[in-house]
Order: C-alpha cells, then sequence, then structure tokens
C-alpha cells in the first residue's frame, strides 16, 4: 500500500505542472487523500471487514468529494485531477498510470450483482465529466474527451468523443508504455468536421453549376471559423 501511495504522489508531481514538491502534493492535494482513504478502505473490503471500509470510504467522501466504492481497484499512478466530483463503482478497475479529471463517472447499468462497471486499460487520460456505464474495457493508451458518454467497448491507442462516445482510431498510435499527456493529441470535432465537408462539396457544385442561390446560405468555415451573418443568431 505504501508503495503504491508513493507512486501515486510521484504521478501528481509529474503530470500537475502546479505541483511544487512532494510535501505539497502529500498536504494540500485531495486526489491523494482520496486515494490514501481508498486503499486503506479497499484493504479492509478485502479482508472483510466490510462495514469499517464503507465507513472509512463514506468519510473519505465527505472529505474529498471523490466517491470511490472500497472494492474498486485501483492500480498505482492513478492521478484525479482536482478531484471533485469522480465517482468509481463497486465492480470497476482502473490500470495503472491513469489520468482522471473533475466530474469523471464509472458506473454501473444494471442492478444485478456481478460485473456490471468498467474496466479502464493502463495509461488512459479521462476527460472531465466523460462518463463510462457498463461492464465496458477501455483499452490501455486511450484518450477520452472531455463530457464524452462511453457505452460500448473501446480498442486500445483509440480517441473517444462524443455523445454517445464515437471510437476513432490513431493513425499514428502512441509508443507502448509511455505516459500520455493532456493535450498531446488534438480531440477531432466529428460533427464540424463531416458539416465542413459536406458544405465544401455542396458550395463546389455550385460554383460548378453556375446556380445562384437566394436567401441565407449556410457557408463552409474559413479558418475554423463560422460566419455569424449566415445565422439567424
Amino acid at each position: 500500500m505504501l508503495a503504491a501511495l508513493r507512486r501515486d504522489v510521484r504521478a501528481a508531481m509529474d503530470r500537475d505542472p502546479a505541483a511544487r514538491s512532494a510535501l505539497e502534493v502529500i498536504v494540500c492535494y485531495p486526489c491523494v487523500h482520496a486515494l490514501c482513504g481508498h486503499r486503506a478502505s479497499h484493504w479492509l473490503w478485502r479482508h472483510r471487514a466490510r462495514l469499517p471500509a464503507r465507513a472509512l470510504a463514506e468519510l473519505t467522501r465527505m472529505l474529498t468529494g471523490v466517491d470511490i466504492h472500497p472494492a474498486a481497484a485501483l492500480s498505482p499512478g492513478v492521478f484525479i485531477d482536482h478531484a471533485t466530483g469522480v465517482v468509481i463503482g463497486e465492480t470497476a478497475e482502473v490500470g495503472a498510470d491513469v489520468t482522471i479529471y473533475q466530474g469523471v463517472t464509472l458506473g454501473g447499468t444494471s442492478l444485478d450483482k456481478g460485473k456490471r462497471h468498467p474496466t479502464v486499460g493502463d495509461r488512459v487520460i479521462i476527460g472531465a465529466g466523460a462518463k463510462f456505464l457498463g461492464p465496458i474495457t477501455i483499452g490501455p493508451d486511450c484518450q477520452i474527451g472531455a463530457n464524452a458518454v462511453v457505452l460500448k467497448p473501446v480498442p486500445a491507442s483509440s480517441v473517444v468523443v462524443g455523445v454517445p462516445g464515437q471510437v476513432i482510431t490513431r493513425s499514428r498510435p502512441r509508443p507502448a508504455g509511455t505516459v500520455p499527456r493532456a493535450g498531446e493529441t488534438a480531440l477531432p470535432d466529428l460533427v464540424g468536421a463531416s458539416l465542413q465537408s459536406l458544405l465544401t462539396r455542396v458550395a463546389r457544385l455550385e460554383v460548378l453549376a453556375g446556380g445562384q442561390r437566394t436567401g441565407p446560405v449556410i457557408r463552409p468555415p474559413q479558418a475554423g471559423v463560422w460566419h455569424g451573418e449566415d445565422f439567424s443568431i
């Protein structure tokens, strides 16, 4: 447990540019406090002290704002940035060196006992507000966009964006074993990219046809900017 906590502190120092020292992380970071409380409650749970484990988990939730069931399995090196509003269910499993931002939920969709929460692979980045629902598996080295709702398994080295989450495989996968950094991969706008492609094709067809359109016309964006005169706002 102590080795896991030391790795948790190191993960916070490595992945948060605001961290200035190990002492600051230990004293001031609710992420570390939440993980410390969880690892203690998880130890109690595994040794069948279920009521003390739940009581410690509830105390940890009240102090840190992070709700982790004591039965959930968290590997070393997890970093919960800002550590507010994170919920991790009973049968969830989180791999090593995973980065979780605020408001993330690893939840279930069934009232049946047994495996009903997600399994997250190593070195995954989970953006703020993302939701994982059900006994799905997220492969290692994935990046989950903010507010994505993930309802199906995700293969390794993929990007997920949108509601419901759309899986996008990387054309150039990250080297195996490297710890991901937030912001190193641009998250695509699937709807925006599709609309831009369609509008560009329509504009080209109009030029070829030599036709003139009347009324408001939505044009393809220029340099990523959608011009407001085309919209009734």
